[in-house]
């Protein structure tokens, strides 16, 4: 029985020392899992406290978008009025341009009309300045003739001229030499 008994020793401190490294083993393991545990939380933490930095932010981002959005909200209005406002005016002075159109097309109709008769009135003067072209060549011939008989007729005053002078003169016509 002794025998069993050293056995049943040996048998319980291998057990004891199994026992206490398998729960070494368990602690450390527990250990680790307890410090990924904290560093996850740690970790966790910290993305937390960023998250509610970005959300704060988000906040004041759309408290300031509001805000923008009020001003733009206004200054669409009075665009808007503006806008309303122009084409008021632009209608007005469209209106003014279309009447000042028509008086202007209408007087262009004059003129084509009063241009159309001065066409024929130059035409009309033009014939009589052709007329007059003739009128005035054939009035150039008459004095060239006239001229070619003052010439003809002022020798023949000349030579007429002489021959008084001869009569009055009987001396001259018995010295021929004189």
């Amino acid at each position: 029985m002794p025998e069993g008994n050293l056995d049943d020793r040996d048998s319980g401190m291998a057990g004891f020392v199994g026992r206490l490294t398998l729960f070494s083993v368990a602690g450390l393991f527990a250990a680790a899992a307890f410090a990924g545990m904290g560093l996850f939380m740690f970790n966790m933490g910290r993305d937390m406290t960023t998250m509610t930095t970005s959300v704060v932010q988000m906040g004041r981002d759309v408290t300031s978008m509001a805000t923008d959005m009020r001003s733009m909200m206004g200054q669409m209005g009075t665009m808007a009025k503006s806008m309303v406002e122009g084409q008021a005016g632009m209608s007005k002075d469209f209106a003014k341009v279309r009447a000042g159109m028509e008086t202007m097309t209408n007087d262009m109709g004059r003129m084509a009309l009063d241009m159309g008769a001065l066409s024929v009135n130059i035409g009309s003067m033009t014939g009589a300045i052709d007329t007059m072209n003739k009128s005035m060549a054939t009035m150039n011939q008459s004095m060239m003739m006239m001229n070619q008989a003052i010439g003809r007729m002022d020798a023949n005053m000349a030579q007429m001229a002489y021959d008084i002078n001869k009569f009055t003169r009987p001396e001259s016509i018995m010295t021929p030499f004189r």
